[in-house]
């Protein structure tokens, strides 16, 4: 490292004496003191917001089953508290803009760090969901305020999330005949609505494959 080395605006320069157990934050354009010891090194974290996703299995109300589907935006707000947690992060000793901190080595912190913590948030809020009323905007408003509690301490923040839900082929089924049981009641068709059901859950579901030679010659 050379004696003229500068804090850069697009990142957060941390250096460490005593080998990662304290760690002074270097303000942008602030010269970064050189490091000669063992112990004594820099190592930078990304100073804008990064992408992450999530996918796992759940439970709503009732234990009915979904795939769910998290994508995110966060930022590292509190780089000091974010090395303590995510320390393995990063290379000691090299240059702000080294392949060794780019961004894609910081997304792993999602496994540890956001990942956790949005499964954990989201069975939690789940519990209590009944999914055939579920408001996917309300509840992505509940998810987004209780995981950035709990990542407050870590030093990462969520900017936004977007939360989605895939129900299995026969909650999908279950889902469009209640809702449509209600909309048959609001109309005064609740006869109608149920022999509806019956005949829709009595009828055989075909599926038609056609060759792909077959379907180019009819093109």
């Amino acid at each position: 490292m050379n004696s003229c080395d500068y804090a850069q605006s697009n990142v957060q320069t941390l250096i460490t004496d005593d080998c990662g157990v304290n760690w002074k934050l270097i303000q942008p354009g602030e010269s970064v003191p050189k490091r000669i010891g063992v112990c004594q090194y820099k190592v930078t974290v990304p100073n804008y917001p990064m992408q992450g996703e999530s996918f796992f299995k759940t439970a709503f109300k009732d234990r009915v089953l979904a795939n769910i589907e998290v994508t995110y935006d966060y930022s590292i707000i509190d780089p000091i508290h974010y090395i303590a947690e995510a320390k393995y992060l990063g290379k000691a000793n090299v240059e702000s803009d080294d392949q060794s901190n780019a961004a894609a080595i910081y997304e792993t912190a999602e496994n540890s760090v956001i990942d956790k913590r949005i499964k954990e948030a989201s069975r939690n809020l789940l519990i209590t969901e009944d999914i055939v009323e579920f408001s996917q905007a309300e509840f992505e408003d509940k998810l987004l305020k209780e995981v950035n509690k709990m990542l407050e301490s870590k030093g990462v923040q969520l900017n936004f999330l977007s939360f989605v839900p895939i129900p299995e082929e026969q909650t999908r089924q279950a889902i469009d005949v209640v809702t449509a049981a209600k909309i048959y009641k609001a109309q005064g068709l609740e006869e109608l609505g149920k022999a509806v059901a019956t005949a829709r859950a009595g009828a055989t579901k075909m599926q038609v494959t056609v060759p792909q030679a077959e379907a180019a010659k009819n093109e």
